[in-house]
């Protein structure tokens, strides 16, 4: 069966095929695109008018058709034109995954503005950051996100702020969302470079400081394509090799997924809002993650596709309702935002009744997937991410930056249409994150003799932790920070659930000047949730350090005992 995916792979990209590959230089390097890629996300929205009729977002008991969709986001745009917004200005959207998340997203790139995805766990001083380095012209954001920007908003005296679903009597300097929905429903005539910024999401390094990474309107339709070309390529070398695909959607099936991952990331946004309004799907969303309502949505609605961080799909299997509750629908089961283990691509093939187990691979620096691998290929090789998408050359790089010989490890680095502009403001981070077009994923990985990905460890010190980048730096930062500490480190520990959990080792100045709890309520005050330690350990000896004087985590890491920690 690999024999036919080689084939088909060949002629789907060749010449005259509606995945067709060619080379062109971007930026001074060179870049494989798709020929016959739409220009920009604009072409992508205006072509789901063709679907009017159906039903395009769920959430409880609202119901949007694709018809709506259209007169709400260009009665959207209209407004933001209304208040000085042009193309190339910013928009920040700061909500749950509410209908109005999407609508704004649409809006706003429909007319050439740039979308700000906040995340919506960061306290005020997080948003403060971001605020200020993106400078947007305009905000919009549900109540939670306005009570933390009002402790800052004296700082941003200029933002125009929209709030969305207010329970309480308007705020001053705030327009309501329904006076913002009733204007002008022409969307604005407008021309989008390719290579234009679509987006800016937030991420981080070794810095601890987030970076604005800029996602073009290129890269996003590229993504779309690599999404739609690896469906078509497994589906159809399957066929071709006489096996049975476990997933396999009827011809006029439409594609009913739920929303589970926040859509200011890029598996929420890029891979399954985007991808499913351009070919006409159902988006439901969720109020906030639960496994038993998850279940209960795809009962009710008949979902088709989830796509999240695995340890949603693992929760699901495991939840007392899952074996009451009808999940025959479901096609697709599984996603990425983290590595899919093994044992639960294994229990997901065996456990779901039509479900193919699918993963995908991928970064915010890629405007979503590098490769993806589902069904019968996923099941054969589950330590496998699959083969680097036709938008991307891959190879994995020596420390100097020489390619290594097939088999052997070292950092992937991928280039092509997919990878982003750059960082925003942040040219140095640019310069040392993307060589000649070449994007350094900072994941250790190694290639076999049929180009499948295999991804060993992480170089950068991050945690990924449930689908959610902890930068281990930033929580070092906040700790030095406070009276009592003198030297600590943060890192990851597996974690069934989650995937990874954040854990510190920390070196006090004086012992019995502070406890764990102590500690995280002081990062509390800094820092979201999730960032928060679950391990802790006051040691009583300076942290080991190298030659160069800087922390040794990985032996620190070693020297701990799960079970001595607070």
């Amino acid at each position: 069966m690999y024999d036919e995916l080689s084939d088909v792979w060949s002629e789907l990209t060749a010449a005259g095929q509606l995945f067709e590959i060619e080379t062109r230089e971007v930026r001074g390097s060179p870049m494989r695109s798709y020929k016959h890629a739409p220009a920009s996300l604009r072409e992508i929205w205006q072509g789901t008018a063709a679907y009017e009729d159906r039903e395009y977002l769920v959430f409880q008991e609202e119901r949007y058709t694709y018809a709506q969709a259209h007169e709400i986001t260009a009665a959207i745009a209209n407004w933001l034109l209304l208040q000085g917004v042009e193309p190339g200005d910013r928009v920040a959207i700061a909500m749950r995954n509410y209908p109005e998340w999407m609508l704004a997203h649409w809006a706003v790139v429909s007319m050439g503005a740039v979308v700000v995805g906040m995340n919506a766990w960061w306290v005020p001083n997080e948003m403060h950051y971001a605020l200020k380095d993106s400078t947007p012209k305009v905000m919009i954001c549900d109540e939670e996100r306005l009570l933390r920007f009002d402790k800052i908003r004296e700082d941003f005296q200029s933002l125009i702020v929209c709030g969305v679903r207010l329970q309480e009597g308007l705020p001053d300097n705030v327009v309501d969302w329904r006076e913002i929905i009733n204007n002008d429903s022409a969307m604005p005539e407008v021309s989008i470079d390719p290579d234009a910024d679509a987006c800016i999401f937030y991420t981080s390094g070794t810095t601890g400081t987030p970076k604005g990474a800029q996602l073009t309107h290129r890269g996003c339709v590229s993504n779309l394509m690599n999404i739609g070309f690896s469906r078509a390529l497994q589906s159809t070398a399957l066929a071709k090799a006489g096996v049975k695909a476990k997933g396999a959607m009827e011809p006029d099936q439409i594609n009913i997924a739920l929303v589970a991952t926040p859509l200011f990331h890029v598996t929420g946004n890029n891979c399954v809002a985007q991808g499913i309004a351009a070919t006409g799907g159902k988006l439901i969303h969720m109020y906030k993650w639960d496994a038993g309502e998850a279940l209960r949505i795809i009962e009710k609605e008949k979902v088709t596709t989830f796509s999240a961080v695995p340890m949603m799909s693992r929760e699901m299997m495991l939840h007392p309702d899952f074996s009451t509750r009808d999940t025959s629908s479901l096609k697709s089961m599984g996603g990425g935002g983290a590595a899919v283990q093994p044992d639960l691509t294994r229990k997901m093939n065996k456990t779901m009744k039509n479900a193919a187990p699918s993963a995908g691979y991928g970064m915010t620096e890629t405007c979503g997937i590098i490769s993806a691998l589902s069904d019968v290929y996923l099941v054969d090789r589950p330590q496998s991410v699959g083969r680097a998408l036709p938008t991307f050359e891959a190879k994995c790089v020596d420390g100097d930056g020489n390619s290594v010989a097939t088999g052997e490890t070292g950092e992937l680095w991928v280039r092509g249409a997919c990878v982003i502009k750059g960082y925003l403001n942040r040219p140095e981070a640019t310069a040392a994150e993307i060589t000649d077009g070449w994007l350094h994923t900072g994941d250790v990985a190694y290639l076999d003799e049929d180009e499948f990905i295999y991804l060993v460890d992480r170089a950068k010190e991050m945690v990924l932790r449930g689908g959610e980048n902890v930068y281990c730096a930033e929580v070092e930062s906040a700790l030095f920070e406070h009276v009592s500490v003198a030297e600590c480190v943060v890192f990851g520990v597996e974690d069934e659930r989650l995937g990874e959990e954040v854990a510190a080792a920390i070196y006090l100045k004086q012992l019995g000047s502070a406890d764990a709890e102590e500690l995280r309520a002081y990062l509390r005050e800094k820092l979201s949730s999730y960032k928060i330690p679950r391990y802790i350990w006051l040691v009583d000896a300076p942290l080991p350090r190298n030659a160069n004087g800087k922390f040794v985590k990985r032996e620190v890491r070693d020297l701990l005992d799960l079970a001595d920690a607070q």
